[in-house]
């Protein structure tokens, strides 16, 4: 029991002695020693009792902050445990789930609409398969690093978000507030300005799907070297191509806006380059992002481009000296920051920083993978076809916060 209510409830028998010792005319020398003492004792407690509360303000703080992450723990702790052999047998053989995976399932059906078998984008993690004697290390990250952990659009700063159902937008200020001087005494300063907002939308219209062919043969293998092989190749087509989405998505045949195509949608700045690659050209955009209030520093910047560029930086050395652009380059920009990209047009960069805490785009993802069985397609050879749907869409907030260069090395 807390010391605050311990306290309460003496409080409360003190008042009750109190009342009946003051109710007497003429109490004797004993009852008025009494009624002494419990006054001192009363007001001892109530320093008492404030003294409780302060101490115990601090624990229900504590309390409250373990209570609003516990569920996310809970969930965290049965994902751990999903298995993805339960899922192939279920849609193989209809076999019932049970443990882990059965209470997974069933948080997500409860939380949206699957037409097959909801699978957790955590549960396509690739894990590390040991003997059985030895214990089985799982590292949990967050969900961007689970689902492309080296890819180029999180080395860009991309921010990856899960959204349970319905469309996420992002107001973001275009006009506002103006500072200026009075022309005259008492004449009026600039403005005023009304204060404007565009917004950047996340909507549910795109539709990536992963499909998978299972023989008769893989099904009949062990289970464990079947479901790492299923983690394994889902997770890294579904990385690979949201990935390639980010960047170079055309907006068109069911594909989000990526960065580069929609640069004129976003009001993101091209500049084509016509010339050799050097730490020049990408100095200028440093520059221009200084200049927009975007950046502090060089090292702020994120950039990723393809292999040849590196190449030709790395093979152009300044007249005179060994040191080459790519060296210029990495002495402003850390080595960290930059990414090769092969889903990058040749001749071809993008710049980024992350301003004000936001980052320079967005990847919205609604849910987890929908897994769909298809026993029929090669029902002759006893084969299994599985499809994982996953909805998706990329936008950015504010183009200030990106610049592509194109032509380099033309």
């Amino acid at each position: 029991m807390l010391d605050s209510i311990k306290i309460q409830r003496r409080q409360s028998e003190i008042r009750q002695s109190l009342a009946e010792l003051v109710g007497k005319e003429n109490p004797t020398a004993d009852e008025a020693r009494s009624m002494e003492s419990l006054d001192a004792e009363y007001r001892t407690n109530e320093t008492r009792f404030r003294a409780a509360l302060t101490a115990e303000d601090s624990e229900r703080r504590e309390a409250g902050a373990e209570m609003e992450t516990r569920s996310d723990r809970q969930f965290a702790d049965l994902v751990a445990g999903f298995e993805m052999r339960q899922i192939v047998l279920a849609l193989d053989e209809g076999r019932a789930l049970s443990g882990k995976t059965a209470e997974v399932v069933q948080e997500m059906r409860n939380a949206g609409g699957y037409r097959g078998i909801p699978v957790p984008l955590a549960a396509l993690e690739q894990r590390n398969t040991v003997a059985a004697d030895v214990p089985n290390p799982v590292q949990t990250r967050p969900i961007i690093d689970r689902l492309f952990p080296a890819s180029v659009a999180s080395r860009l700063g991309v921010q990856t978000i899960n959204i349970t159902q319905g469309s996420v937008e992002w107001p973001v200020a275009t006009a506002g507030a103006v500072a200026g001087w009075a022309p005259t005494e008492g004449g009026n300063v600039p403005g005023p300005n009304p204060f404007q907002t565009a917004e950047r939308m996340l909507s549910p219209d795109n539709t990536l799907g992963a499909h998978m062919r299972i023989t008769r043969k893989a099904l009949k293998q062990a289970g464990e070297g079947l479901e790492q092989a299923i983690r394994r190749d889902m997770s890294a087509a579904i990385g690979a191509e949201l990935d390639r989405a980010v960047l170079m998505g055309t907006g068109a045949d069911g594909q989000p806006l990526g960065i580069i195509p929609g640069a004129a949608t976003y009001g993101i700045a091209s500049t084509a380059v016509g010339a050799a690659a050097s730490w020049a050209a990408f100095r200028a955009e440093v520059v221009a992002f200084m200049q927009a209030n975007a950046i502090t520093g060089a090292s702020d910047v994120s950039m990723a481009f393809d292999p040849a560029t590196w190449a030709e930086l790395d093979e152009t050395l300044i007249a005179g000296t060994a040191v080459s652009e790519w060296d210029r380059l990495t002495k402003h920009v850390p080595a960290g920051n930059i990414a090769l990209a092969n889903q990058l047009a040749s001749g071809t960069a993008i710049l980024t920083t992350s301003a004000g805490g936001i980052a320079p785009a967005f990847l919205g993802i609604w849910g987890g993978v929908d897994l769909i069985r298809d026993s029929f397609s090669d029902a002759q050879s006893g084969g299994l076809r599985l499809t994982g749907l996953l909805t998706a869409d990329v936008t950015v907030a504010r183009g200030s916060q990106v610049r592509i260069l194109t032509d380099i090395g033309a």
